[in-house]
């Protein structure tokens, strides 16, 4: 059930971030720096993850080693998880697509 979790955990490292991004006050040793890099590569290998859980879960099932329930639990998580990082991918590419429709 740990793995089911990990897109929620992304979305909880993503708040703690903006959380500390916004209440950096003017000390900024204090305040740790926002990387939007690492903050995509830890959602992209949460995903993974998810998804790596979810076909260990399905084939366990086949052997009969897992319950239909964790399955489709586990499923469905890593199914939320993708579609998030698609529609965060589009996010991205969108604003690029309009930062370079800007005038100079």
């Amino acid at each position: 059930m740990a793995g089911d979790l990990t897109g929620v955990q992304a979305y909880q490292a993503a708040i703690r971030s903006a959380q500390n991004v916004a209440g950096g006050g003017d000390d900024k040793a204090e305040a740790p720096e926002f990387n939007f890099g690492s903050l995509v590569t830890d959602a992209i290998n949460n995903t993974s993850g998810s998804l790596g859980h979810a076909e260990q879960m399905t084939a366990a099932s086949a052997t009969g080693q897992a319950e239909l329930v964790d399955v489709a639990t586990a499923v469905s998580a890593a199914e939320i998880s993708l579609e998030t990082m698609v529609a965060v991918r589009d996010e991205v590419v969108r604003a690029y697509q309009e930062i370079l429709r800007m005038p100079i």
